[in-house]
């Protein structure tokens, strides 16, 4: 694999975990800590909106960013040519 191509997957692999750590982020300091008074004014299956994603909906999130992360990384590596058989 020559230099070009490696540049483009570390590039690839760099943007992804950007993009996964601005949601986390977003999900666990904004909903849960900044935003949970706002929030808190909608309800969501019996609970202020705030408190769920302070307790719960973050966990959900992350989980789902995991999954996420290994999908999208599979085909990063494919298209990379660098995935293992």
């Amino acid at each position: 694999m020559n230099k070009d191509k490696r540049l483009a997957y570390w590039r690839a692999n760099l943007r992804l975990m950007g993009i996964c750590l601005v949601i986390w982020f977003t999900v666990s300091f904004g909903f849960g800590v900044l935003l949970v008074d706002q929030l808190n004014t909608i309800r969501f299956g019996g609970f202020q909106l705030g408190f769920w994603f302070a307790q719960q909906g973050s966990i959900y999130v992350f989980v789902l960013l995991i999954f996420y992360y290994a999908w999208r990384m599979n085909r990063i590596d494919r298209e990379h040519d660098v995935h293992e058989d």
